[in-house]
């Protein structure tokens, strides 16, 4: 089996996947001073609710955005799963398309490999929300075209919390009307029909500069939150950067 590591700026994801399944998924918040026994000591414990071996666990991929993170969690998987891990960015590490332009974050590569193969031959946006609200582009022979990074929506709300004497934090969620009757329901208002019109006015012009037919897919902690707000979004599909890590890892086997 295969253990795959996505490390982001809010949370670092584990999966266990056998064959094509992914047959467990955890969430752990991202500390870059947590050590390996810390990340065994937490994740053997799961892995067992779940009736799973870790003696099964054969081979590791690792994603990550965060490179203090990065030397645990890589030892944590050569010290409790003797396997030394796949790690993106390295030169032994095959993404079998194409990235265009410099700089793109590990996750990013993952939802386009992860795109190219659940989606092929097919122009795609992938909105994803996470730390930060990024838009991927992908075209129809999945290259990686290049895309926007936008505040995340967590992120706006702690930066205008903490910039105001008298504003609540509050979760984001569809509020009952556009126009608010009180602070909390205006906030609720702001944030999510802000991020609705930001999801829109963004795929509009990426569409009409990419000048094809595009699908639009979305991804992350947040995307079902804005699940039937707009029109524009398709159809959310959550494993996707788990899927492109599988991918992969097997092109990068097959080398």
């Amino acid at each position: 089996m295969l253990l795959a590591i996505n490390a982001n700026n809010t949370n670092v994801k584990f999966g266990v996947i056998d064959g094509d399944r992914i047959v467990g998924e955890w969430r752990q918040h991202t500390s870059a001073m947590r050590t390996a026994d810390e990340h065994a000591v937490w994740l053997l414990q799961l892995m067992q609710l779940e009736g799973i071996d870790p003696k099964q666990i054969t081979a590791a991929i690792l994603a990550s955005v965060v490179p203090q993170a990065t030397f645990n969690l890589r030892r944590l998987c050569t010290r409790y799963f003797s396997t030394e891990p796949l790690v993106l960015g390295e030169p032994n590490v095959k993404y079998g398309v194409q990235i265009k332009g410099q700089g793109a974050g590990a996750d990013r590569i993952c939802n386009t490999v992860g795109a190219s193969v659940m989606f092929p031959k097919t122009a795609m946006i992938i909105v994803d929300f996470g730390t930060a609200t990024t838009f991927d582009v992908v075209d129809e022979e999945g290259a990686y075209c290049g895309g926007v990074i936008a505040p995340g929506i967590n992120l706006s709300i702690e930066a205008l919390v903490n910039a105001t004497a008298l504003l609540p934090r509050i979760v984001v969620e569809k509020p009952k009307s556009v126009i608010g009757v009180n602070t909390v329901a205006c906030m609720h208002s702001g944030v999510f029909y802000g991020y609705v019109g930001l999801i829109e006015g963004i795929v509009a012009r990426i569409r009409g500069e990419f000048g094809r037919p595009m699908r639009v897919i979305s991804t992350g902690g947040l995307a079902p939150v804005f699940d039937g707000a707009t029109d524009v979004i398709e159809k959310i599909v959550p494993d996707i950067t788990v899927r492109g890590l599988i991918e992969i890892y097997r092109r990068s086997m097959q080398q």
